[in-house]
């Protein structure tokens, strides 16, 4: 019965290694390519529901970028803005015209980029609006009610060391015209 059993084990060795033999053929006419955006460390990405095609990028330290052509070009659109990282992105479920970038870089390290809160566009990009939160120092996350584009949430960290009052979640029930801090836990 072993040596049955050592038979089977062999036989099965043999046709699992014969299974993945790979035609390298195929993988010869494949070529790298850089498609962008160029040189930083990219932290929020997001898409337009039900558009493959367009998406957002947000840099560390590099601004935001928008593709049109499912990442093969990237633009930047946000260059006229007095901070270049952005740290999180959302795009409204009811109007893919109304998006939101929060500012500062999330990840502590000895070198990092502080925010100076969120911004709105509301024509897909092309303009952006500076929308308070300007002592947050660093947006994690931000996330748009899916029936109202005006109902928003923040997720604020703070600047990365020492207490800050300013940390916490914070909603805005009139597109950011007003912000109220909704959770803090502690400086």
């Amino acid at each position: 019965m072993a040596g049955l059993m050592a038979c089977l084990l062999l036989m099965g060795s043999w046709v699992q290694i014969q299974a993945q033999a790979i035609d390298e053929g195929v993988f010869q006419q494949m070529k790298y390519r850089f498609i962008g955006p160029q040189g930083n460390r990219v932290i929020a990405v997001v898409g337009v529901p039900g558009d493959l095609n367009t998406y957002y990028a947000g840099a560390a330290s590099g601004g935001l970028w928008k593709s049109t052509d499912g990442g093969i070009n990237w633009k930047p659109i946000f260059d006229d803005q007095p901070a270049q990282s952005v740290s999180a992105l959302a795009i409204a479920p009811s109007d893919e015209n109304v998006v939101w970038a929060g500012t500062g870089e999330t990840f502590i390290r000895s070198n990092i980029s502080i925010g100076n809160g969120v911004y709105k566009s509301t024509d897909a990009g092309k303009t952006w609006h500076h929308m308070g939160l300007e002592k947050t120092g660093r947006i994690a996350r931000i996330v748009i009610d899916p029936r109202n584009p005006d109902i928003v949430f923040a997720a604020a960290l703070g600047h990365c060391y020492g207490p800050q009052q300013e940390r916490g979640v914070y909603r805005t029930l009139d597109g950011g015209k007003t912000w109220e801090r909704v959770l803090f836990v502690d400086e």
